[in-house]
């Protein structure tokens, strides 16, 4: 800890606090799961944000949601797996993207069965099946696109640039989480459960793979 510096030393601080934070928000939203608790937000969000399927936004959310469905993540996750590998000095940036990706697809499918809480709605068009709680667009969003920006955050020297593109692409996370709602496939809960799920995980990996990154320079310059 000492060899570091002290941006990096108050930035792993902030991301464990991100992580206790949202971990600690999934386990108090899972409990009350459990519990088959009615929740005033799902009962809001239900009633005020889910459009009938003429309605525009409606249609461009159905569009918005196939960015964070399986098959797109997976082939886009493959894809950049493979750019990863043979064009990263460092391996482990293609590792722990795998990782974070696999890692977050198995942790999805393993909780919505320990839940098996039921979705409002059944719509096989936009990947609405299955068990509801948590979200699997808003985890695996949150993970790809969240480690999108990760890595350009680390390339893009230009300031401006690099700032708008992380946040276009939390942005795109985010709106396709809140999709889930619009096409009434999901409860509020279950999004808000996903991106804390997807976020925590996402950090972890971060914080692993920039340790091991660090390991690796401080050894080369000993």
């Amino acid at each position: 800890m000492k060899d570091m510096s002290k941006i990096a030393i108050f930035t792993l601080i902030i991301g464990f606090i991100i992580i206790a934070v949202t971990v600690s928000l999934f386990i108090e939203l899972a409990g009350d799961v459990l519990e088959e608790e009615k929740f005033f937000a799902d009962r809001i969000f239900q009633e005020f944000i889910v459009f009938a399927e003429e309605d525009w936004l409606y249609q461009l959310m159905g569009v918005v949601t196939e960015a964070g469905s399986i098959l797109f993540l997976t082939i886009a996750s493959v894809l950049l797996a493979v750019y990863l590998f043979f064009a990263k000095k460092s391996k482990w940036y293609s590792i722990f993207f795998s990782i974070n990706m696999i890692g977050i697809s198995l942790l999805t499918q393993v909780l919505k069965l320990v839940f098996e809480r039921e979705r409002p709605e059944l719509i096989a068009q936009y990947g609405g099946t299955g068990f509801s709680f948590p979200s699997g667009h808003s985890t695996g969003s949150v993970a790809f696109y969240g480690f999108v920006g990760y890595l350009l955050w680390k390339k893009i020297a230009t300031k401006w640039l690099r700032v708008s593109l992380v946040l276009f692409f939390a942005f795109l996370a985010v709106t396709i989480a809140f999709s889930r709602l619009v096409l009434g496939v999901h409860f509020f809960t279950d999004i808000v459960a996903g991106m804390s799920l997807g976020a925590a995980w996402l950090i972890t990996c971060i914080i692993a793979l920039e340790f091991l990154l660090w390991r690796g320079r401080k050894q080369r310059n000993s």
